[in-house]
């Protein structure tokens, strides 16, 4: 399900901001962008979003402003620096080139100067990151759980149309059925107009025919789906899944029913309610 989430907090001499935005996906796929000074916290920020989120694509934007005067531990490089110098040495020397790398020019190279920070400085930040990201992430729920709300009511509604059509082919059935019997009689006795005609045969050829039009069963086990569906939206919870699998059984029960129906009604009501089932798939790929 589409999301978004924010939550910026300020205090004395830091500013952060979180920033969360996802798109559906089956399972749980998330994108940090951060600043550097937040690599060693990376397993504690997704473990934090799986305390709240098992599924979606999520973009986890995360800003941060230090006005300290103290900002860690300045480390140099010294081996690095050193292979840096060599290199311009022998570039300046290949192209016979007069220059004699400075030392402010090598200490903006990559790496060279590190600012670290101490386990206690890390503890401190996580500290100040964690109500920040938790607030994002409740924001997030509850942006996603109105947009859940609206899409439930969609279901529903599509669900109450699938049951009109259902009750519909239902109450046509009998009417295919017996003009079957009707064309297939008549079929009969213009062949065999010259021949007498065993009763109790054309009988049972009958119901073996009619048998294959029946949808009987196809039709029960779509007013199941339908039902248990509508309990599952109105019940609540993590039905995603549970939804995505009943969409599917009831994709294959209006297959049936489409390929049994030998009527042009039927087959029109069958069209539909299949069209409408594809529409329910894609809707609940976007339900947690």
């Amino acid at each position: 399900m589409t999301g978004f989430g924010r939550s910026e907090q300020t205090l004395s001499d830091i500013r952060i901001s979180v920033e969360l935005k996802s798109v559906n996906s089956r399972f749980l796929d998330l994108n940090l962008r951060m600043p550097k000074k937040f690599n060693a916290l990376e397993g504690r920020i997704r473990k934090r979003v799986k305390d709240y989120l098992s599924r979606g694509k999520l973009d986890l934007y995360l800003m941060y402003e230090d006005f300290s005067v103290e900002r860690g531990k300045l480390c140099l490089n010294l081996s690095l620096a050193r292979e840096y110098y060599a290199a311009l040495s022998q570039i300046a020397e290949a192209l016979s080139i007069r220059n004699e790398p400075q030392a402010s020019r090598i200490a903006e190279f990559p790496d060279v100067l590190l600012l670290t920070e101490e386990e206690g400085d890390r503890e401190k930040l996580w500290a100040r990151l964690n109500p920040c990201l938790t607030e994002a992430l409740e924001s997030f729920l509850e942006n996603r759980e109105a947009e859940g709300a609206n899409l439930g009511e969609d279901l529903l509604a599509k669900l109450r149309e699938m049951e009109e059509i259902v009750q519909k082919i239902e109450k046509r059935s009998p009417e295919i059925v017996r003009l079957h019997e009707r064309h297939l009689r008549e079929k009969l006795s213009e062949l065999l107009s010259d021949t007498e005609i065993d009763e109790g045969r054309l009988m049972q050829e009958m119901v073996l025919y009619t048998d294959k039009l029946c949808t009987d069963e196809e039709l029960v086990r779509l007013h199941s789906h339908i039902d248990n569906m509508r309990r599952k939206l109105t019940e609540g919870g993590t039905v995603g899944r549970e939804l995505d699998f009943l969409a599917q059984e009831m994709n294959r029960e209006a297959n049936t029913v489409l390929s049994k129906a030998n009527d042009m009604l039927v087959s029109e009501d069958a069209i539909h309610l299949k069209t409408l089932i594809e529409k329910i798939r894609e809707q609940v790929q976007n339900l947690e």
